[in-house]
This record gives structure tokens, sequence and C-alpha cells, in this order.
């Protein structure tokens, strides 16, 4: 049994958004009150401030207006990132603390397991002490519905993550096995001979955003004119973070349908990121988001009864995938030449080195497969960003 998770957009009426609004505000106040608490000195635990959440009710009566599971909620959302941040710090990472919410600033309310009901046929969902609201039921939720995470975007549209355990059986065996190499002109290269362009959509809004950023300077704070540049300034953000979302959702798709085991470097992003690289780089790195689309595989994954495995990144670009010989190369070397005669994509040799360290970490050779065998001087297929938004990369 796995946790899906289905997000649909809800419509609340002007009285619904107030009530909405009154809520997460109760929880930004209720949020900063607990910090207050374990800020102070005092060695608290979860159950500790979560028992003073009935005595805090009966001298702020606006705490009774919320539904009691979400005020609970706020306390364990309070709770993970106090864990977060210790496991943080135990890894040697430089951080700061908890800070307080300032007000706008909180955009969930947590239905865990009750306050809520869906009515699929007439696509509302009923909310405890808010209502009715409407919503468009898109799929079928099919599966028991454990919560209900209500969520308001920066734009001030409402959507929620219905959150539902359901068996689902894996996916038919392919046969085929793939290895990954992730770039920034190409965002996958594979073994399959495949590439998969990089859409650069960052790059595409990067005039009109920094436009809008010197507008959004210039206004005074707190002035309809500064919210109606901030609104616009979100859409532009909330369009990019969609179209990046789908990139991702479609590539991750595309390889947990065709391959039984992906394998991918273990990248430390982190790392690469703080190197001493172009700003313009580093950007490109944070648009390309390797990390969530290898999250994204791994769970994906779990439900398709697929592989995913992680290998070491150290020697996959130099080392030659027909004789093993290291081949030094420059980041502008875009070919892989070794003296052996194989002559391939620098991108393409790495894949196959990846898929080959993966056999290795799984006893050298998967049973019932013969040794990887390595194309010399291959064509690849190269799919556009168009093509993959388009779906093509599924017909």
């Amino acid at each position: 049994m796995l946790v899906y998770t289905y997000k649909f957009r809800l419509y609340p009426t002007p009285q619904q958004i107030l009530l909405l609004e009154g809520n997460l505000e109760t929880c930004r106040r209720l949020y900063n009150q607990i910090l207050s608490s374990i800020s102070k000195g005092n060695k608290l635990s979860k159950v500790d401030t979560q028992n003073f959440i009935p005595e805090w009710k009966k001298t702020n009566p606006y705490l009774k207006k919320v539904y009691s599971k979400v005020l609970q909620m706020v306390n364990y959302t309070l709770w993970s990132n106090v864990r977060g941040l210790s496991e943080s710090k135990k890894k040697s990472n430089r951080i700061g603390g908890l800070r307080f919410k300032g007000k706008g600033w909180y955009k969930t309310l947590n239905f865990n397991q009750s306050g809520f009901k869906i009515d699929e046929s007439n696509n509302r969902i009923k909310f405890s002490k808010i209502g009715n609201i409407r919503t468009i039921i898109h799929r079928k939720i099919d599966g028991a519905v454990k919560g209900i995470i209500i969520k308001k975007t920066n734009t001030g549209k409402w959507f929620v993550n219905v959150q539902i355990d359901k068996q689902v059986a894996p996916l038919p065996v392919t046969g085929k096995d793939v290895g990954l190499d992730v770039g920034i002109s190409k965002f996958v290269t594979d073994s399959d001979k495949n590439e998969f362009e990089y859409p650069r959509n960052i790059d595409k809004t990067l005039t009109k955003i920094k436009k809008q950023q010197r507008e959004l300077s210039g206004k005074k704070k707190g002035s309809n004119n500064r919210k109606k540049v901030k609104q616009q300034l979100g859409i532009i953000y909330e369009t990019l973070e969609n179209q990046r979302i789908d990139f991702l959702h479609k590539m991750s798709t595309y390889y947990i349908r065709n391959y039984d085991l992906i394998a991918h470097e273990d990248l430390n992003i982190t790392n690469m990121l703080q190197s001493k690289r172009s700003k313009t780089l580093n950007r490109h790195i944070l648009d390309a988001s390797w990390g969530e689309f290898f999250n994204m595989l791994n769970i994906k994954a779990e439900s398709a009864g697929r592989k995913v495995v992680k290998v070491d990144p150290k020697n996959t670009t130099p080392k030659c995938s027909v004789c093993k010989t290291i081949v030094p190369k420059k980041l502008s070397d875009r070919t892989h030449n070794c003296n052996c005669g194989h002559l391939v994509p620098r991108d393409y040799n790495a894949a196959q080195n990846v898929l080959f360290d993966a056999y290795s970490l799984n006893g050298n050779r998967r049973k019932g497969l013969s040794s990887l065998f390595v194309e010399k001087n291959p064509l690849l297929f190269t799919f556009s960003s168009n093509e993959i938004a388009s779906g093509k990369i599924f017909c």
C-alpha cells in the first residue's frame, strides 16, 4: 500500500476566502506562539506544546474558529522543522534557527484524517468550520483518503492535495535497463542513444522577471500598485514552476514506463552550487532540478516495480566505456576520443559507464542479462524541449 497525492483546484466564494484567510492567520499566530515557547530556553517536547493548545484556547477564543486537528498539525509541522534543522546541523551544514512567520507567510491548512468530506459527484469538499467548497475532481479518488492539505499559492489560487492509500500493480517487465547522464545543454543523455534537450525556461523569462523586479522596487511598500506588481511577478514564477514540474514529470514517467533498471550518478548538487561557478551556470543547475528529477524517479519506481540505482560519479566522464582507459577531458571537450578507437559524444560515454557501474553494484551483471553491448560511433536520437512538452516522447 502506497501513499498517493491528487491535486485539485478549489474555487471558494468570497465569504469562504475570508474564512480560509482567517484560518491561515490563526495557524500563523499559533505557530509563532509555539516557537516563542520553545525559544525561551524551556526544555519542551512536541507533546508538551501539543498540550498547551487546549489551555491557550481558553484565553484566545480565536483558536476555537479553526478545526482542532488543523491546530495540532501546526504543532507537528513546527517540530518537523526543528528535527530537520537538527539533522542538518549534524551534517555540519551552516544554518540558522527557525524564524517567526510574518503576516501572509503561512500558506497551508492540514486536515489530517478527519475534518473533511469529499462529494465527488457534486465536485464539493466540506471542511469543518469552513463549509462546502467547490472544486473540480478531474480524476477518480480510488483509495482510502488519509488527509487533505489546503494550500494557497502566491498568486492567490487555492488548491487541495488529497492524500490516499492505494494499491497499485507493478508495470510489465520491459527487459531493458538504462544509464542516465544529466547536464545543462542536454537535460539527459542516456545509454539507449537518446538525448533530451533542457528547455531553459528561466532564460526565456529572465528579462521579464528583471523588469517586474525593478518595477516592484520602485513601488511604495503597502501600496496597491506594489501589490499588483507583486501579483504579476508571482504569476511569472508560478508559470515557470508549472513548466518545470511538467517537464520533470514527463521525463521521469518516460523512463519508468520504458526501463526496468534506471541508473544515475549520485550527485552532490549542494556542493556544485557552492563551488566557484558563474551565476548563469548556477541558475541553470537550479532550474534543471536534477535532485527533484531523481526523487520523482524513486517515488514512481516504488509503485511501478522498477529499480533506481545511484552510482559514484567519479570517472564516469573520463573513463572509456569500451577499454576502461581514463581519457582526461576539459569541460569544453564534448567528444570522447579514445586511443582504442571509441569516438562518441562524451555524455553518451558517461551514460554507458553509469549503467556499467550500476551492474557492478548489483553483482557485476543482472541475472539473465548478457554483458552490456557498447556500440561505437552511435547515432543519437535528440528530442527537443517542444517535443517533450507536447508528450511526443510517449508516442
